[in-house]
C-alpha cells in the first residue's frame, strides 16, 4: 500500500486535522515518501496554535498559510527520503491534501489528485478540492466528467511532492459548516469508484444506513466497498464527524 493518513484531533472536538498522502506508483520507494509526507504534514498542522481570530476571513487566512507551510515541510519529508535512497532516478514522490477543521470552518489545500468532500446529512454535498492533473484540465476544454474519467491520462498528475517536483504549492479552499455531516479525505482508491460529490454522498449514507455509524467504522465500509469494485488502486479514507450545535 503507497497511501499514507495522519490524524489528530483535540479532546473537546474544536479542532481536528486529516492528511492523506497517495504514493506515485511509478516511482520506487514513494509509500515512504507518502509516509513520511503525511506525518510531517500533521505535525505541522497540529503545531500550529489555532487562530485567534473570531471571524471566518481570519480563521481560512490562518489554516490557509498553516497548510501551505505543511505542505512544504511534507515536500521537504518526500525530499529526504529520496536523499536517504541516493537521489534515484526516479524519486519517490506522492500526492498531498490536509483538511483543518476548526470551529465550524473546513480549510482544505492539496497538490494532486487526493480529494476532501464535504457531505451534508441534508444539505447539497460539495467536492473541496480540484485534481491537479490532466482530467481536470480534459474538463476545462470541454469534456464531460465521464469523458474524461474514461481516458486512460485522466489520472496524469501536474503537481506532486518530490525532489522532482516542479510545483509543489498547494491550492487551498474553504466551507463554513452550517449543519451536521461528514468530512471525508481520501485517495483516488476510493474516488475512482465514486466520483461526483452526489454519488461519494449516496455511498456514504447508504453504508452508515448499513451499520458503520461512526468515522472508523465508516471508513473501514468505504474501503471495503471500494475493494469490492475491484480496489485496482491503493485505497485510504479518513473520516471526521462534524455536528457544529455539539461544540
Amino acid at each position: 500500500n503507497e497511501d499514507a493518513m495522519a490524524l489528530a484531533a483535540v479532546g473537546d472536538h474544536s479542532l481536528a486535522v486529516l492528511v492523506v498522502c497517495d504514493g506515485v506508483t511509478s516511482a520506487p520507494d514513494s509509500d515512504r515518501a507518502a509516509l513520511a509526507a503525511a506525518r510531517e504534514a500533521c505535525a505541522a498542522l497540529v503545531a500550529t496554535p489555532q487562530a485567534t481570530a473570531s471571524g471566518i476571513a481570519g480563521i481560512v487566512s490562518h489554516w490557509s498559510a498553516a497548510i501551505a507551510g505543511a505542505c512544504s515541510v511534507a515536500n521537504a519529508a518526500a525530499v529526504g527520503v529520496a536523499r536517504s535512497l541516493g537521489d534515484p532516478v526516479e524519486p519517490p514522490s506522492c500526492t498531498f491534501v490536509a483538511a483543518v477543521l476548526d470551529r465550524d470552518v473546513v480549510t482544505v489545500g492539496w497538490c494532486g489528485d487526493s480529494r476532501a468532500y464535504w457531505l451534508p446529512d441534508a444539505g447539497a454535498p460539495e467536492e473541496l478540492t480540484l485534481d491537479h492533473s490532466l482530467g481536470t484540465e480534459m474538463m476545462r476544454a470541454g469534456k464531460s466528467r465521464a469523458e474524461a474519467e474514461a481516458d486512460p491520462t485522466f489520472h496524469t498528475i501536474t503537481r506532486w511532492l518530490g525532489a522532482d517536483s516542479v510545483d509543489a504549492t498547494p491550492d487551498t479552499a474553504s466551507k463554513t459548516i452550517t449543519e451536521a455531516g461528514w468530512l471525508l479525505v481520501c485517495s483516488d482508491g476510493l474516488w475512482n469508484y465514486a466520483s461526483p460529490a452526489v454519488a461519494v454522498k449516496a455511498l456514504v449514507h447508504e453504508l452508515f444506513a448499513a451499520g458503520a455509524a461512526t468515522p472508523v467504522e465508516l471508513a473501514g465500509a468505504l474501503v471495503d466497498w471500494a475493494n469490492e469494485q475491484g480496489g485496482h488502486d491503493n485505497i485510504t479514507a479518513a473520516l471526521a464527524r462534524v455536528e457544529p450545535s455539539l461544540r
